[in-house]
């Protein structure tokens, strides 16, 4: 698997390895997302999406990808590297309608936009909450804030 990567995309990867056993980790730039996804779903037969999330490693975002293939049982696991100044990633919704909830979660909770998106929105915070609440930066101080304004708006509930 590991091989196939490397020969298709010699250069996109920065990062490639057996994580541990049935599973294979690459670390790619976000301009590489999705022709290595289309290739590790046309090619590969990873035909199931199983998880995205994100993490804020403060210098920069990573999105991470969980792809399985059932009938070899492996696990490809795609770290895609984003700029903490310019949080933007192609979305992988055309290729596993599966995404769509997970780029979901993970704009409203860490703020990276998925690019091409069909209905990029908030999923669990409510509509006004202007801040993301799982980044590095984020002060819970201003989460403090957000409430009592609310509060104030509601009366109270």
């Amino acid at each position: 698997m590991v091989k196939k990567l490397q020969q298709r995309f010699p250069y996109a990867f920065t990062e490639i390895g057996v994580a541990r056993e049935r599973v294979v980790r690459g670390v790619i730039d976000r301009k590489d997302l999705l022709p290595v996804c289309a290739f590790a779903k046309d090619e590969l037969g990873f035909q199931h999406l199983s998880c995205i999330s994100a993490v804020d490693w403060k210098d920069r975002f990573e999105s991470v990808y969980h792809l399985q293939n059932y009938s070899t049982g492996l696990t490809i696991q795609i770290n895609a590297v984003i700029p903490h100044d310019d949080p933007k990633i192609d979305s992988v919704v055309k290729l596993w309608n599966a995404a769509n909830y997970h780029e979901r979660e993970a704009w409203d909770l860490m703020g990276v936009v998925y690019t091409g998106h069909p209905k990029l929105e908030r999923i669990l915070l409510p509509k006004d909450f202007n801040y993301f609440p799982l980044r590095k930066d984020f002060a819970q101080e201003t989460e403090r804030q957000y409430i009592s304004r609310r509060k104030l708006k509601t009366g109270g509930r």
